[in-house]
Order: C-alpha cells, then structure tokens, then sequence
C-alpha cells in the first residue's frame, strides 16, 4: 500500500523528533545534583576504627547515644538533561547551577581545597568554642600539637611533639615577646630551620621553658616561603577564645569539607569531657557553623540533610535559627527540629529535652 505525502511527512518529522529528543537528553547541562549525604556519629568511629573525636591527656566518660552530623551528596560528573529532569521531578534531590557549587574561574580541584581549609577552621573553632563552654582559660597559645612520625624523613611535621602541650599560652622565642600572632610570626623569622630555640609558655599558671629545635618554614596562603622555622602545632590566634590542657584531634577531614560540621563537633566533644550527658540514649542528629565564640550560623542544603538525619534513625535534629526559613514546611515526619543560636542554648535545649521542657522550633 502507498502511503500518501503528507503521512509519508509525519513519519519523518516524527522519526527526527524522537533523534532530536534523544540527542538532547543526552547533551551535558550547567547543573549538579544535590541529594542526601551521609550522617556520621561524631562520638563513634569514622567506619575504619578511628575516633571521630580522640581526647588525650584528660579523663573522658561513656557515652550512650548518638550526635550525628549530616552532608550533602554533589554529583561530580556531567549530569544530561535527562539526569536534571529526572532530579527534578524526585523529592529527594535539588538541581541547582553548578556556578553556585562550583564558582566561575575556579577548578573542582581549588573548590575541594577551599572546602578542606573550611573544614580545619570548623574543627579549630569547635574545639575553642567547646573549651569555653566548659570555663577553660583564653589566651594566645596552642590548640594542638603535631605527632613526630620517626618514619618520615620530614622534620617540619613535629619538631614541638612532647614539648609544647595543648593550652600552653606564648610569651616569648628566643628572648623576645611572642604573646600575638605577628609576635609570635616576627619572632620565628629571626630563626631558620633546624636551629633549637628557647620558648617560655604558660602552662597550668606557670612559666615552663623548653628547647625547640625549629621545623622547615610554611608557606603563605600564596604559596610563597615563609622565613623562619616553624613548631608544628595548631594556634588559637584569638585571645578572646579558651583553650584546652589537654589534646582533641578531630578526624573526618579526608572524607568530608566544608564548616558546616562545627556544632556537632563542639557537641561531641561537651559530651565526652564535659560533666552531662547530652544525648540520654537518644538519636541525635544537626548542623551548623561555629565560630570561637560559640554562635551558630546557616549552612546550604539544610532539607537534604534533614532527611539524611531521619533515614538514618535521628528523632532530633538541631537547625541553626537562621535556617528556619528553609526549614519551614520540609520537616520529615517523626523529625523534631530545634532551633538554635549558640553553642550554649543547643546545650540548654538538649537538657530541656531530657527533662521534658519546652523547645523552640522553627
């Protein structure tokens, strides 16, 4: 049978259509797929028997439940336009530019990095925070010192290891004042690596000298060299903020960026050296940024990870207040969301919850 011209017509331009729409789909779209990541218990392990939290030098008690920070999933490879359309019409996915995860100018590689020295800064201030929530000293001195690895040949990774202690408060290298940032940094120029220096701290009230034998100089954040050796340790270059006589090493810095970690980080580390128990046994799950002072701030992606939190058994979650917006209306059922500001209401809060108190939520 003959077909005539014009059904001839529409199975052609059908036919091109269908290529046309597979091609497309098929064509590489300036998106990423953001989804829910995974939730890490920050008083347990990382899954390969490292502590999250490890505290040396001090007592720390039992814990019995679970505080549990929470990621985002972004997608790494090119998604389609099929793959955002499909991530559009699931509940549990967000399709943003990826200009906004990824900025203009800079690589994935330099994002990555950014994200990791967020994420140190996050740890840092945790600790700071969670040391002042506890009544700790302030001062200009030592977060935490580097571990001298006998295998390496590196000398710059810890030239201060059994010295200089967590807490020690600076005041002065090689004879000269050393008690701020620029003191401290002006005073080690004076001395090049693998030249041993007197350096007097404070420590537990009293003066203590000890003998550096000073590492290999660091780098400025432009890559150049630094003069001067270095310590090897971590500083609290706010005088303002407390430190801890004792050392708190945070892990999860190769598998996670970002600062948004730094509440549960603090939480954890109260749990574990502070006298209360926060968690009562419970599913504990939040997010948000910490600064030395303790405030809580907004992170990105808050939806996702309250549904993170409930999938992996959370009946809690702690959402920084300037998130509530966001939070409205998107609360996964069986989730109570509380809202908080600083370091000492979500402590506040979590004992009102254990004696059956009042919550503000969003």
């Amino acid at each position: 049978m003959r077909l005539s011209r014009r059904v001839r017509a529409l199975i052609v331009g059908g036919i091109l259509f269908v290529v046309l729409f597979a091609l497309v789909m098929t064509l590489h779209v300036p998106y990423v797929i953001l989804s829910p990541g995974p939730t890490y218990n920050v008083l347990a392990d990382d899954g390969n028997k490292n502590e999250i939290i490890s505290i040396l030098g001090t007592d720390t008690k039992k814990t019995t439940g679970n505080l549990n920070m929470t990621t985002v999933n972004v997608t790494t490879r090119p998604i389609t336009a099929f793959d955002a359309i499909v991530g559009w019409l699931k509940g549990d996915q967000v399709v943003v530019p990826r200009a906004s995860v990824y900025p203009p100018g800079q690589s994935q590689d330099e994002v990555d990095q950014q994200n990791t020295e967020d994420f140190k800064q996050s740890q840092n201030s945790a600790i700071t925070a969670a040391a002042c929530e506890l009544g700790y000293p302030k001062g200009f001195g030592i977060i935490t010192v580097a571990k001298d690895d006998p295998k390496t040949t590196d000398k710059n990774e810890g030239p201060s290891d059994g010295k200089l202690k967590p807490g020690d408060l600076f005041e002065s290298v090689g004879g000269q004042s050393a008690d701020t940032v620029d003191e401290l940094t002006a005073a080690l120029e004076k001395h090049p690596a693998g030249s041993t220096v007197p350096i007097v701290v404070k420590r537990s009230g009293a003066d203590t000298t000890v003998d550096v034998t000073l590492g290999q100089p660091l780098k400025n954040s432009d890559g150049t060299q630094r003069k001067g050796g270095s310590l090897g340790v971590t500083l609290n270059s706010d005088p303002d903020a407390c430190l801890f006589p004792f050392e708190v090493d945070l892990g999860l810095g190769d598998q996670i960026g970002g600062p948004s970690a730094g509440m549960m980080f603090a939480l954890g580390i109260l749990d574990k050296v502070g006298k209360d128990d926060l968690t009562d046994g419970r599913f504990i799950a939040g997010t948000g940024t910490i600064d030395a002072d303790g405030k809580v701030g907004p992170i990105g992606g808050i939806q996702l990870k309250m549904l993170a939190a409930r999938r992996a058994g959370a009946t809690v979650f702690l959402a920084p207040e300037g998130n509530c917006t966001d939070v409205r209306g998107n609360v996964p059922s069986g989730l109570t969301v509380v809202k908080v500001d600083t370091l000492d209401h979500a402590v506040q809060y979590l004992d009102d919850l254990q004696n059956g108190t009042p919550v503000p939520g969003c």
